[in-house]
C-alpha cells in the first residue's frame, strides 16, 4: 500500500486540504437497513454508527450542526427513476410500504431543530436543498459519516468538493458491506476528492 501511495503522491494526487472556517456534521443514511440483521443492505457490523456516536456528541459540544439524509420513494420508487431499478433493495424505502428499515437508528436520533434532507438518489446534494442550506449557513467544510462508502458517502463527497465546500470523510464512522470497497475507496477519496480523517482527530476538531 505505500508503493502505491507514493505512486499517487509522485503524480500529484493526495495534497491536503486545510479544514475552513466553519463546518457541519452530515450524516449519510444512518437507518435501520443497514443496521437490522437479516436486512438486504445489513452492513454486518455497528462501528461505523458508534462511531458516528461519539462525532455527533462532539459536534453538538462545540456548537457545530448536524445535518441527517434518509431516503424515500413515492408509489413503485416512481421518483427513484434507474437507480431504483438497478437497486432492488430500495423498494424498502417506498412510502406506505409497511417497512420501517428507513427510520434513523435511535442512537442517533435527530433533534428538534437538525435539519434531515429526503432524498432518491446516492449523493445527498442531487436533486435537495443541500448546497443552499450550506451556502445560507456559509459553511464551507462538510463532516461526512454514514453509509455506504462506495455509494452514498463517495457520492456525496464528490458533489461537495464539487460544490466548493471541504468533504472530511471520517475513517471509522463510514461503513460498507465489504472491507474491500471500504478500503478501496476511501484511498481513492483521500487522492481525489476528500480528506479522510480519523475519528479522534475530528471529535478534537469538532469540540473546540
Amino acid at each position: 500500500m505505500s508503493e502505491l501511495t507514493d505512486d499517487y503522491a509522485a503524480a500529484g494526487f493526495g495534497r491536503p486540504l486545510d479544514w475552513g472556517d466553519s463546518a457541519a456534521v452530515l450524516v449519510i443514511d444512518m437507518v435501520k437497513a443497514y443496521f437490522e440483521a437479516g436486512a438486504e443492505l445489513y452492513l454486518g457490523s455497528r462501528d461505523c454508527l458508534d462511531s458516528t456516536v461519539r462525532v455527533i456528541a462532539a459536534a453538538r459540544a462545540g456548537g457545530v450542526p448536524v445535518i441527517y439524509t434518509r431516503v424515500a420513494y413515492g408509489p413503485d420508487g416512481v421518483d427513484g427513476g434507474l437507480f431504483f431499478k438497478k437497486v432492488g433493495a430500495l423498494r424498502h424505502f417506498v412510502t406506505g410500504s409497511g417497512s420501517d428499515l428507513g427510520a434513523i437508528m435511535p442512537e442517533i436520533a435527530p433533534q428538534p431543530r437538525d435539519l434531515v434532507i429526503t432524498k432518491q438518489y446516492a449523493s445527498a446534494f442531487f436533486g435537495t436543498t443541500l448546497a443552499a442550506t450550506l451556502a445560507s449557513g456559509r459553511i464551507d467544510t462538510l463532516v461526512i459519516c454514514g453509509v455506504s462508502t462506495s455509494g452514498c458517502v463517495r457520492a456525496t463527497a464528490v458533489d461537495a468538493i464539487s460544490h466548493g465546500y471541504l468533504p472530511i470523510v471520517v475513517r471509522q464512522a463510514v461503513g460498507d458491506r465489504d472491507p474491500r470497497p471500504h478500503e478501496a475507496n476511501l484511498f481513492d477519496l483521500a487522492a481525489k476528492y476528500a480528506e479522510v480523517w480519523d475519528e479522534a482527530a475530528v471529535t478534537e476538531r469538532l469540540a473546540k
